[in-house]
């Protein structure tokens, strides 16, 4: 398994930040690679990727869900991933963003990614475009306030 942790700070307060990453169909924006994000339900999401030529279709299953504080995640099918996305105040109008994840790699390329630190990079690129994208904004494209734990929706 790799493991891969970055964080950016963007300046936008949290509630406005953890707002706009619960909108997951707009991962495509911001995230290279990913081709599209369609929220099944409010604890499965299905994604497409493409990653170094690498295409790749599989869903996800939000595992815990805490308004302004954490989402976690695991795969449902397809090469195994799973972790966790961290929002903590700074400021007032300044918010810390923390990737925590784990990952299978499968490929003779998907393995020197993770020997070589590319997903580290590709992971930190991606945080970048989040905090361009929401410093960029007034207001969050939407907002999913719910919570999630052990699975279930409260």
């Amino acid at each position: 398994m790799a493991t891969v942790l970055e964080s950016v700070d963007v300046n936008v307060p949290l509630s406005q930040t953890y707002n706009q990453w619960t909108q997951f169909e707009e991962f495509p924006r911001f995230m290279d690679g990913v081709e599209s994000v369609r929220q099944i339900d409010d604890t499965t999401v299905h994604f497409t990727t493409d990653i170094a030529g690498i295409r790749r279709e599989f869903d996800a299953k939000i595992t815990a869900q805490i308004p302004d504080d954490t989402i976690s995640w695991e795969s449902m099918d397809g090469p195994h991933n799973s972790g966790s996305i961290s929002f903590r105040p700074l400021s007032a109008t300044e918010t810390r963003v923390t990737v925590n994840m784990t990952w299978e790699p499968r490929t003779t390329l998907e393995h020197l990614g993770a020997s070589t630190h590319l997903d580290d990079r590709q992971v930190r690129k991606d945080l970048e475009h989040f905090k361009e994208f929401i410093e960029a904004r007034e207001v969050e494209t939407g907002a999913w306030r719910g919570s999630i734990t052990e699975g279930e929706v409260e």
